[in-house]
C-alpha cells in the first residue's frame, strides 16, 4: 500500500509539484474512505443545477433545428439538400467539437457555455427571421450552420462535461442518472411537440428556442459553478460550504 501511494505522488508531483502533489493525494485518500450518502446530503441546489443542464441542452432545440434544415439547404438551391446537409453538418461537428475539447480546459467551462448559448440564440433568431421574411438562399443556410457549430462547441459536449464534474463523489452515481433521465424525458417531449409548433408556426418555433438559449446564457453565468482547475475533492468542499 505504501509502494501504491509513492506511485501515486511521483505522479501528481510531475503534474501539481510536491507540496501539492501530498495535498491532493490526502483529499483522494479521504474520499476514497467515504461512503455512498443520501441524495439530497448538499443540499437541492446541485441537483436542480445539473438537472437543468440536462434540460437546457435538449430544450435550446438542436433536434428541431436540424429537423428542418434538410428544407433550407434545398431552399438555397443545393440538389439532394438532405444529403448536402449531411455531409456539411458533419464537417461543422467535427470542426466545432474539436474547437471544444482544445479550448475547453483553456477558457472554461463556463465561458464556452455562455458564448455557444449566445451563438445560437443569434442563429435561432435568424432562421426565424428568415422564414417570416421568406428568406430564400445561403442566409438561412448560415443561420443553420451558425446554430450548429456554437451547439456543438458548447452545450453538445460540455453539458457532459459538467454534469460528470459538478457532483460530489457520494452523491456522483445517482445524480448524474437522475440528470441523464431527465435529458432523455426533454429530448422526447421536443421531438415530439415539434411538428405541432413548427404546424402552428415556424416564426413562433424558432424563436421559443432562441428564447430558451439566452435563458439559458443567463443561467449558466448566475448559477453554474465552474469546474475548470477543480479537482472532485474541491467540488465535495465547494457545496458543502454551500448546503
Amino acid at each position: 500500500m505504501v509502494h501504491e501511494d509513492d506511485k501515486a505522488l511521483f505522479v501528481l508531483s510531475k503534474i501539481n509539484g510536491v507540496a501539492k502533489a501530498k495535498e491532493i493525494l490526502g483529499e483522494i485518500k479521504a474520499t476514497a474512505q467515504e461512503k455512498t450518502e443520501k441524495l439530497f446530503t448538499y443540499g437541492v441546489t446541485v441537483i436542480v443545477i445539473g438537472i437543468l443542464l440536462s434540460v437546457f441542452q435538449q430544450a435550446i432545440g438542436i433536434n428541431a433545428v436540424l429537423y428542418y434544415a434538410p428544407r433550407i439547404f434545398e431552399s438555397a438551391g443545393a440538389e439532394g439538400g438532405g444529403m448536402m446537409q449531411t455531409v456539411i453538418m458533419g464537417i461543422v461537428n467535427i470542426l466545432f467539437t474539436l474547437i471544444a475539447i482544445f479550448t475547453v480546459d483553456k477558457f472554461g467551462r463556463k465561458p464556452l457555455l455562455i458564448i455557444g448559448s449566445i451563438g445560437m440564440a443569434i442563429g435561432a433568431f435568424a432562421v426565424a427571421g428568415c422564414d417570416g421574411l421568406n428568406v430564400k438562399g445561403i442566409i438561412p443556410v448560415l443561420s443553420v450552420i451558425v446554430y450548429a457549430a456554437f451547439f456543438m462547441m458548447s452545450w453538445g459536449p460540455i453539458c457532459w462535461v459538467l454534469i460528470s464534474e459538478i457532483f460530489p463523489n457520494t452523491i456522483r452515481g445517482k445524480a448524474v442518472a437522475i440528470a441523464v433521465a431527465f435529458q432523455w424525458v426533454f429530448n422526447y417531449i421536443i421531438s415530439s411537440t415539434f411538428p405541432a409548433l413548427y404546424d402552428f408556426s415556424p416564426v413562433f418555433s424558432y424563436s421559443l428556442y432562441g428564447s430558451i438559449c439566452i435563458i439559458a446564457t443567463f443561467f449558466v453565468w448566475f448559477f453554474v459553478p465552474e469546474t475548470k482547475g477543480k479537482t472532485l475533492e474541491d467540488m465535495t468542499s465547494f457545496w458543502k460550504k454551500r448546503k
